[in-house]
């Protein structure tokens, strides 16, 4: 059934063309995401088929009675309302049945309110959705709703208004950058929640995960072309590299960069069980995957920074509370040279002010942060730059400085890194006020590595960022020599370029673990991690003692001695096995294959898929068994 068919729209802002003549259609049970660099009018196309603006030229078509949920990147509410008052003022009438009827639970003396009321549940079947109801507002930690909108923060606003727009259950969703402003454990829960919903869907985002496990269709606004990529993620990167080399041309300067994603996405371990493929794997195996995935990166731009001496970052039983909101409690760390950490953690848990401890714009409440004299930070925080009126985009990074020195005498000066990052000769010029959302951060990027630090902190770098900067940002920091210390709610990112994790459990608990954010999670689902230690301690001296190792636990099963044999080979042949796969799956992008060809193909896949099945399934058999 389709929805809205979109007919050669145009949207121009003066001599700014945005882009012209798209066509494309949203059809039910669809889960589209719109992909573009930042400036290209993603956020224009979503408020356009939202009818929050009009195209310039062509049209838009909309099924009878449609009904639109549209979440902005910063919606706009009466601050006067309490979170209850935004909720029940949607357009959704179960809603007020249920407000009816907690009322009335609440003045159980008035009894033929009450009798109305649970009337009007029953008649709207409105049981069920009161639980999805609260579970929403629970799992987007929306606890106090008697609380004014306008003592909410910015990510507060944000998280109510996806609330509201999940709760109105429209035809469909409209979605601009739904992740931003949540944390981890809301990402995952927003992830499933859109799998296993039948719901139609059209958004931005820049989480490649999400776009990966929610999408079944991409649509590429590339130079002013739309393409159509009829998959996910991993699928729109396989089939925009093949477009590429069948065009024989480089479109923009981004095709490397995609191809060396696709390659980091290949090298992935595919996903058996959560629970089984983290059994496999004990802190030793953990750290040295971590350092291979660093090993494995080609190094592209030799940074000559600043020298960095023997002394880094050194943290002192450092504690920090805001009245009873405990962050630190007696924490003690040293950095070590070309660490690259990410922090982790619920929002509120401190990640934020750590940063702000170590660059010392926050002093500790008790200990003491000794920085190395040869330390020079460069510190990417939410807060954005501030341009002075008038400002030109070259202007504003010159103020920080003019190169990058590189080895061998060589250097990238402002301009070539402001090309790097996708701002042409003529964008530089440009006046900064101009700039989208998007650019601004960009910019403001470019600022901060431009100084040439040798210790990066990064507070949320990925969000408003288009998944091509993300990429040319991901290369820099695998080129980047000295340390990394980042705040990130994308997993992807954080996968691709941090070591190690900073957990940030709450009442000043953090924990340090030796992997990416992937191996953390397959770590915590195994159900082997224990969290009642204060603090863990770094990664050399992080090893579980015998008698609590999750590691002998895997060892402790019933499996004979040719069946531990059988389970230790199996995991190398399945690897094998989904390469060749891949292999396989590759082949079917070449438009030259003939019938026959295709034919050959598809009967070596299925062979393929019936062999890596039936290994699979032996390998989960012998991973039961050794649990039991």
């Amino acid at each position: 059934m389709n929805y809205i068919s979109v007919e050669n729209i145009s949207k121009s802002y003066g001599e700014l063309v945005l882009f012209e003549n798209l066509s494309f259609g949203i059809n039910k049970d669809q889960k589209i995401a719109l992909v573009a660099r930042n400036g290209e009018g993603k956020t224009s196309i979503l408020k356009i088929l939202a009818r929050k603006d009009q195209p310039n030229n062509g049209e838009v078509n909309y099924r009878n009675d449609l009904k639109i949920g549209y979440l902005d990147q910063e919606p706009e509410m009466d601050i006067a309302l309490t979170v209850e008052q935004a909720i029940l003022s949607s357009d959704n009438p179960i809603l007020k049945t249920i407000a009816q009827y907690e009322k009335a639970l609440q003045e159980p003396e008035k009894v033929e309110h009450f009798q109305k009321a649970f009337e009007g549940m029953e008649r709207l079947n409105a049981w069920d959705f009161e639980t999805q109801y609260k579970q929403i507002l629970s799992k987007l930690k929306l606890d106090d709703i008697k609380v004014k909108v306008g003592q909410l923060s910015g990510g507060q606003k944000k998280r109510l208004a996806l609330a509201i727009v999940l709760l109105n259950e429209p035809d469909l969703l409209i979605l601009d950058e739904p992740t931003n402003h949540l944390d981890l454990e809301m990402i995952e829960w927003l992830e499933d929640y859109f799998k296993n919903k039948k719901v139609t869907l059209f958004m931005v985002t820049h989480d490649r995960y999400f776009l990966e496990r929610v999408c079944n269709e991409i649509l590429e606004l590339d130079q002013g072309q739309l393409y159509t990529y009829k998959g996910n993620y991993a699928y729109y990167l396989d089939q925009k590299e093949a477009r590429q080399d069948r065009e024989a041309t480089e479109l923009h300067k981004s095709k490397l960069l995609f191809k060396k994603e696709l390659d980091w996405m290949r090298r992935q371990p595919k996903a058996r069980t959560t629970k089984s493929k983290s059994r496999i794997d004990d802190f030793h195996v953990i750290k040295e995957r971590a350092h291979q995935r660093r090993q494995s990166h080609e190094v592209q731009l030799e940074i000559n920074m600043e020298r960095m001496g023997s002394k880094i970052v050194e943290l002192h039983k450092v504690s920090k509370s805001f009245k009873d909101l405990k962050i630190l409690d007696q924490f003690n760390y040293n950095f070590l040279k070309g660490e690259r950490i990410g922090i982790i953690g619920k929002n509120g848990t401190g990640k934020t002010t750590f940063l702000n401890l170590i660059t010392g714009s926050m002093p500790p409440d008790h200990g003491k942060i000794v920085v190395g004299e040869t330390i020079k930070f460069g510190h990417y925080s939410q807060m954005g730059i501030d341009p002075k009126p008038g400002q030109k985009v070259i202007e504003v990074i010159r103020e920080f400085g003019d190169y990058i020195p590189l080895k061998k005498g060589k250097q990238i000066s402002a301009q070539q890194l402001l090309e790097r990052f996708l701002f042409d000769r003529k964008k530089q010029y440009d006046f900064v006020e101009k700039l989208s959302g998007g650019e601004r951060k960009r910019l403001y990027l470019c600022t901060v590595l431009i100084q040439n630090p040798n210790f990066l902190i990064l507070d949320e770098p990925t969000n408003d960022l288009d998944i091509i900067t993300l990429n040319i940002l991901e290369s820099f920091l695998l080129d980047f020599p000295g340390c990394l210390l980042v705040v990130s709610h994308d997993r992807y990112f954080m996968d691709k370029i941090v070591d190690h994790l900073f957990v940030f459990r709450g009442d000043g608990v953090i924990e340090d673990f030796p992997g990416n954010y992937s191996d953390y999670r397959a770590y915590e689902n195994s159900g082997s991690n224990s969290t009642d230690k204060k603090e863990v301690a770094p990664p050399e001296s992080n090893i579980p003692k015998k008698s609590n190792n999750w590691r002998e636990e895997q060892q402790s099963g019933k499996l004979s001695y040719h069946e531990q044999k059988e389970y230790r080979s199996l995991e190398k042949t399945i690897s094998t096995l989904e390469e060749q796969k891949v292999r396989i799956q590759n082949k079917f992008t070449d438009s030259s294959l003939t019938g026959d060809q295709i034919n050959e193909l598809s009967v070596e896949l299925k062979e393929m898929e019936r062999q890596l099945d039936t290994k699979t399934d032996r390998w989960l058999e012998l991973s039961m068994k050794m649990e039991e």
